[in-house]
């Protein structure tokens, strides 16, 4: 019986923390300001969310490939313009939190992430 009550809270946890990682993820795409060039469906001065997971669905790479590309920043996956890397002190950690939020969004017509 008590196992149960251990598998039970781990399963909970586990919920819990993918819930928790998930608003953090948003809440760091805000404080970072990445809103202000990434919108949901238009384009604007970088890619939006609906044309990164586009441009990314089913690709295993995706997450770290992102990633790399949030710390350095730089241009050509979506075009010319230059996306600066993202400053310090954002973790290794924060990026691959917001990274799989971005990921993991699912679009509905007219949301906005403002």
């Amino acid at each position: 019986m008590k196992s149960a009550y251990l598998v039970a809270i781990v399963v909970s946890l586990s919920v819990f923390s993918t819930a928790f990682a998930a608003e953090n993820g948003e809440i760091i795409f805000h404080d970072n300001g990445c809103n202000s060039c990434h919108y949901v469906e238009e384009k604007s001065a970088g890619p939006s969310i609906s044309e990164i997971i586009t441009k990314y669905a089913g690709d295993q790479r995706a997450q770290a490939w992102l990633e790399e590309k949030v710390r350095r920043g730089g241009s050509g996956s979506f075009g010319t313009t230059n996306m600066p890397p993202i400053i310090e002190p954002v973790t290794d950690e924060e990026i691959e939190i917001m990274v799989e939020w971005i990921l993991s969004q699912k679009l509905e017509p007219h949301r906005s992430f403002d």
